[in-house]
């Protein structure tokens, strides 16, 4: 009997611990999701880190300049942070890709972008428990030709696309275009957002995974 009550006090333990493992997401994007530092608690990633509190466990990978395209001048599946995230095991990934791959030299490839958008979904999944969840966000508005990168891509060409992936893929959308359409004063260079803008998609993050 006492052997019986220490296996079930051994279970109830193990439950326990299991239970209180944090839910580990990962942020996979370029400068916007670096922001000022991936360790900065003021890049977007680690605002939402904060907004979810102790039960989730956030990392940001985002890398500045990469390119969702394989073919791309700069490909994020060329980045240490492109192996870091599978190693993690993410039970979420977010990923904000797309906003280089809107320049003249990249999007000449884009008759990939979505297949290599697909493939990237694959290799996290393979990562991830079956569970898990993608989040494939609709980038921030661009709203001037700024660093070559291209708002009539953006705005409308590639958000097509993105729709396409999210259906095909069985991933869920995070929308970050809406919440800045009207807001151009938060965009100060055209692309990348300030303090304000940041904070916003933060909010937006967090009450998405939240759900």
């Amino acid at each position: 009997m006492r052997k019986l009550s220490l296996l079930f006090l051994a279970l109830l333990t193990s439950l326990s611990a299991f239970s209180q493992s944090p839910i580990k997401v990962a942020f996979v994007g370029n400068s916007i999701t670096q922001g000022p530092g991936r360790d900065n608690p003021d890049s977007y990633p680690l605002q939402v880190a904060a907004l979810l509190g102790e039960s989730y466990e956030v990392k940001n990978f985002g890398v500045s300049g990469r390119t969702l395209l394989k073919k791309g001048d700069y490909p994020y599946w060329n980045e240490p942070q492109f192996q870091q995230v599978k190693d993690f095991q993410p039970d979420v990934v977010v990923i904000k890709l797309g906003t280089n791959d809107s320049k003249p030299q990249n999007w000449v490839h884009k008759a990939d972008f979505v297949k290599d958008y697909l493939d990237l979904i694959a290799e996290f999944r393979a990562h991830m428990p079956k569970d898990g969840k993608v989040y494939v966000v609709i980038p921030v508005p661009v709203t001037r030709v700024n660093f070559g990168i291209n708002p009539e891509v953006m705005n409308n060409e590639q958000r097509l696309m993105l729709m396409e992936i999210i259906q095909k893929s069985g991933a869920e959308a995070i929308d970050l275009y809406t919440p800045l359409m009207d807001k151009p004063e938060l965009l100060p260079d055209g692309v990348h957002p300030n303090t304000e803008g940041l904070s916003i998609m933060a909010t937006v993050v967090a009450r998405r995974i939240r759900l």
